[in-house]
């Protein structure tokens, strides 16, 4: 049967499956009110967020001083309309599935947009001093420009500081789906639920994940491959630990070296404490301590 054939006769059966699947009462993905196209939307939004923090490094054209006010204010004006509309669509469909009788999903939107676009300034205060902890921590970086024109953390960072004021609004769907862009893009993969405090600097960067309940203090230096994650995500009777607190805490002034693990919603690596690569850690570890492989769990203390 030669390709025409085939699409007038065998074609339609695709069709009418592909249909019944979309229609079917058990689908997984629910099609009843949430329309975001995809991810594209969202993502476009994050771009011009990312191109209002950093205009000359994230927007496709260079926006000059004397040009820069009336950038900022139609640029943040295009942002509200756009993630206002995401907002309460998201809200609405949530508030659907979850079968809420009490919700005001127009003011709950209007509320978080206002409350984020707040946050910029500081967002944007916050990346400066993860750039500058990336200059004074990495001989190779030749400049600040260096860093956020070329270091795909600069990206994955501030992604996440985006994604987590809206996490911290309780906004569903949204900030899983722009962390999620900055994991393809950047190979680094922090969950927006994270907490991260200022100076925070990934070096090299590929394959670090970083989970949910994860804090993390200032002033922090990790290398590629590090996983901060769960123990398990089921407890002893087989159902999901949602949330609980399952990653770890890591204090002020710590470095994690290559491919280091460490596990667990009760680890914390104290504060100033160096742990070294390909080490393997589930439980905590005394500040100003120093962890090698084949040393884990018997930290040495620096002094």
């Amino acid at each position: 049967m030669n390709i025409n054939d085939w699409i007038n006769d065998d074609l339609p059966k695709i069709v009418d499956a592909i249909e019944s699947s979309i229609f079917d009462e058990e689908k997984v993905i629910d099609e009843r009110s949430l329309n975001l196209a995809g991810r594209n939307e969202i993502c476009a939004v994050l771009d011009d967020v990312l191109a209002a923090l950093f205009p000359n490094a994230f927007n496709r054209e260079r926006v000059s001083k004397a040009e820069m006010n009336f950038f900022l204010g139609d640029i943040l004006r295009h942002i509200a309309f756009r993630l206002r509309r995401l907002t309460r669509d998201t809200l609405e469909f949530h508030c659907q599935t979850q079968r809420c009788e009490e919700c005001d999903c127009d003011r709950h939107a209007d509320e978080i947009v206002r409350n984020f676009l707040s946050e910029l300034p500081e967002i944007r205060k916050t990346l400066l001093s993860d750039i500058r902890a990336a200059l004074a921590g990495d001989p190779a970086a030749g400049s600040h420009e260096e860093i956020l024109l070329s270091y795909p953390y600069v990206e994955a960072v501030a992604t996440h500081r985006v994604a987590h004021q809206l996490w911290k609004q309780k906004l569903p769907i949204v900030p899983r789906i722009m962390s999620e862009r900055a994991h393809s893009n950047t190979g680094i993969d922090i969950h927006p639920g994270a907490t991260i405090g200022a100076g925070f600097f990934i070096d090299h960067g590929t394959g670090v994940v970083i989970g949910e309940t994860v804090t993390i203090g200032s002033n922090v230096k990790i290398y590629q491959g590090v996983t901060l994650g769960a123990l398990s995500p089921f407890d002893r009777q087989g159902r999901p630990t949602v949330g609980q607190k399952r990653h770890p805490d890591i204090e002020d002034d710590v470095i994690i070296y290559a491919n280091a693990t460490i596990l667990g919603g009760d680890t914390v690596i104290g504060k100033g404490s160096i742990i070294g690569g390909n080490t393997w850690i589930t439980s905590s570890v005394a500040p100003g301590s120093v962890v090698y492989r084949g040393s884990e769990q018997k930290a040495m203390n620096r002094d």
